[in-house]
């Protein structure tokens, strides 16, 4: 199951499900960007000295974060927040998981 939103849009987990934040690369990149020099050389050493002190960690937010999207994009996702099961059932502007996936299991079993 898949969790799709933004910040400006929280949603009520479960637990157990994928949560993609749309926005979260840009947090991401925000957070290397914050307080830069004017300066570009030194603005360059700054984020380089941050991406490598965040190490692995970071680069694995930084992948998921670009994952995220891509796979969001893929299942052709257009309003959020989006609750996907089976890469087939979708629930559009429901914050609360619990209550989407009822109505997708209500849905599959009226409709078999």
């Amino acid at each position: 199951m898949l969790v799709i939103t933004d910040s400006r849009h929280p949603v009520k987990t479960m637990g157990g499900e994928r949560l993609i934040e749309l926005d979260e690369a840009y947090r991401i990149e925000a957070e290397l960007s914050a307080e830069l020099p004017a300066e570009p050389e030194q603005a360059t050493v700054l984020v380089k000295r941050r991406l490598n002190s965040g190490g692995t960690d970071l680069q694995r937010r930084i992948a998921s974060a670009y994952q995220g999207v891509t796979d969001a994009w893929s299942l052709g996702i257009t309003s959020i927040p989006a609750v996907v099961v089976d890469q087939r059932y979708v629930v559009y502007g429901e914050p609360d998981v619990a209550r989407a996936v009822a109505r997708i299991e209500q849905h599959r079993r009226a409709q078999p």
